[in-house]
């Protein structure tokens, strides 16, 4: 069962459930970026795989699912040379309401010359001048590169800069990063299957004042099946989820360390939900524990 049937089921949450229209009155959730206090949206939107198309009919499609996050109060829009088409379908598909996106890429390759050919490559797919974030995937060569984005954001070229990880790979190197390296972001995974996170890398983070992206919220979707086929417990109602895709989002968004979580989707539908898990009350440290252990018996 995927999340789309899975939503079948709220009929049976009762109290649980909420309207639409109430949830998007409510002010979003944002975090501050700590190297700036700039605030930015806590749920944005990831491309790896859904992104990755290459037809006129397939990028009008992505271009409805940005246009439904940024009218939702999304602005981090992420992306990777890594994820094929996905960077060119952002530069061709980029609605009229996009004009406040923040713009999140990577370096992926080996070697300064090959890096910075790569970075300008972004540069002209996603048709922008300078970058909101740069960051070295998947820690790729990450000291060559560090030195080519540092470089960028004293131009002006890029505002920040910082590492990625994910799968809960090499979470040692990460640790070492964020000690020796002075980076604005890193991410990495987290969610209610995967919390190895939780035991050194956010609260370094926090430590050291570094924003955290989280990738794969959902898993990849693993999260969606025999255990979100039953109704949404009773805690929903308090912090105002009406689907286990917001309940999964507003748990991670309410550690205190994490500055945005971004799902993928290709779906209208399925971005509208995971912006309005933006809307309305984060639970708070207790209920965080109890949505995990309602999560874990299920």
């Amino acid at each position: 069962m995927d999340r789309r049937q899975a939503l079948g089921f709220l009929a049976g949450a009762g109290g649980a459930l909420v309207l639409p229209h109430a949830a998007a009155q409510a002010p979003a959730t944002a975090r501050a970026i700590p190297a700036t206090s700039e605030k930015l949206p806590a749920v944005g939107l990831g491309t790896w795989i859904t992104f990755d198309v290459t037809s006129a009919a397939d990028r009008a499609v992505r271009g409805e699912v940005m246009r439904a996050f940024f009218e939702g109060g999304g602005r981090l829009v992420d992306s990777s040379p890594m994820y094929g088409a996905s960077e060119e379908t952002i530069g061709a598909a980029l609605p009229a309401n996009g004009k406040a996106m923040f713009s999140a890429t990577k370096v992926w390759t080996v070697g300064a010359l090959a890096g910075r050919r790569q970075i300008e490559s972004s540069y002209r797919l996603w048709k922008v001048q300078r970058f909101d974030l740069l960051q070295v995937h998947n820690f790729l060569d990450y000291e060559a590169h560090l030195a080519t984005l540092r470089r960028l954001k004293s131009e002006g070229r890029v505002r920040y800069i910082g590492v990625t990880t994910s799968h809960g790979r090499r979470h040692d190197l990460a640790e070492k990063i964020m000690r020796e390296e002075p980076i604005d972001f890193i991410q990495f995974t987290y969610n209610l299957t995967d919390r190895e996170a939780e035991e050194r890398l956010l609260p370094m983070a926090a430590d050291k004042r570094i924003a955290v992206i989280i990738n794969r919220p959902f898993d990849g979707g693993n999260q969606f099946g025999t255990k979100t086929a039953k109704a949404l417990p009773g805690w929903a109602k308090d912090i105002d989820c009406a689907s286990w895709a917001e309940a999964f989002l507003k748990w991670i968004v309410a550690h205190p360390a994490v500055t945005c979580a971004i799902p993928a989707t290709s779906k209208v539908a399925h971005v509208r939900e995971n912006v309005r898990a933006m809307a309305g009350p984060l639970p708070d440290a207790a209920l965080r524990r109890r949505i995990a252990a309602d999560y874990a018996r299920a």
